[in-house]
């Protein structure tokens, strides 16, 4: 008896560090779903007076591209067809310079950014790119300057405020990728005293910083690894980094040393053909207490890929969402 006794203290012993040590990983609600037929939301935003706005990647979808506008509840206020896109639109912001707001929005299709009306769905170009680009995702600094990642080429680009042929401002080997999913540079943001930008490589499953002086740039670097699908991101006010893991279903949360302090969300299956929880979750952004998050549910092998460890459930949505959580780390 006391032999029995001693092997349970001990296993008790064994199991209390792993349950100490796990992710308190919060409550993910459905925030909003799209309207029947529409599919792949990617991009996310929030404009001055607390509306979310959100661009679709819809690869079985046809041109013009969507975009969908939710007010605080998460119902549909209105849906707009972005004028002369494809039905690929990634990135979306707001390009805020002083008291004026423009809405740019990356069309993937057509490798551009555009200028859009968020009423009329009017567009304009904003900014072009050279080469074979995979245009993906906005960061904007204090100056106005708008710069735009480009999975394709390895590319972080830069415009000025008013916009026009981008520039190179970027260059690496470390935003390509010959990894899977066959995305390099994605999410991308500044720090708060804008000495660093920090990018997601998707393929490489890695978080990179670029040092800044001055307005330049200096020798990207590798701040974490292992980052399972590494996609869209953004610094909160102690410049922690949030980052969308595509293919872990998760929001992983990163100090500024790079070391993790937080994983946040799950998937659990669908529910009525949509996602409960997380299921490639592409872009977030921050609105007061609140993160949101955009469910990609994207099939790869749409794009003749290899099957994905969610391809099977991506490919049973039929109703796709916006999720969101407590913009919380847990202790």
């Amino acid at each position: 008896m006391p032999m029995l006794r001693a092997s349970l203290l001990l296993a008790l012993a064994l199991l209390l560090p792993l349950h100490a040590a796990a992710w308190d990983r919060g409550k993910v609600e459905r925030f909003a779903t799209l309207p029947t037929g529409a599919a792949n939301p990617e991009g996310i935003t929030v404009d001055r007076h607390g509306d979310v706005y959100v661009t679709t990647f819809a690869v079985t979808g046809t041109p013009p591209g969507r975009l969908f506008v939710f007010d605080d509840d998460g119902q549909l206020k209105r849906e707009v067809q972005v004028a002369g896109s494809s039905n690929l639109l990634l990135g979306v912001g707001f390009h805020r310079i002083g008291a004026s707001e423009e809405l740019l929005v990356i069309d993937f299709g057509a490798g551009r950014v555009l200028r859009v009306n968020p009423f009329s769905g009017a567009s304009t170009v904003f900014a072009t790119v050279t080469g074979a680009s995979g245009l993906n995702a906005l960061a904007f600094d204090r100056a106005g300057n708008v710069y735009i990642s480009d999975s394709a080429q390895g590319i972080i680009w830069r415009t000025g405020p008013a916009g026009g042929a981008a520039v190179a401002w970027v260059s690496s080997p470390l935003l390509t990728t010959t990894g899977f999913p066959p995305f390099g540079a994605n999410g991308l943001d500044f720090n708060r005293d804008e000495s660093a930008l920090f990018v997601a490589n998707t393929g490489n499953d890695q978080v990179i910083r670029i040092p800044v002086s001055a307005g330049a740039p200096g020798a990207p670097a590798v701040l974490a690894n292992s980052i399972n699908g590494a996609d869209g991101l953004f610094l909160d006010e102690h410049d922690n980094i949030w980052v969308c893991a595509n293919q872990a279903d998760e929001i992983v949360v990163l100090d500024p040393t790079g070391r993790v302090i937080a994983k946040l969300g799950d998937f659990d299956g669908l529910k009525n053909g949509a996602p409960d929880g997380l299921l490639f979750p592409a872009s977030l952004v921050r609105k007061g207490d609140w993160i949101y998050v955009t469910n990609l549910s994207l099939d790869l092998r749409l794009f003749g890929l290899p099957q994905a460890v969610d391809s099977q459930w991506a490919a049973e949505v039929t109703r796709h969402t916006i999720s969101r959580l407590r913009a919380r780390i847990p202790r």
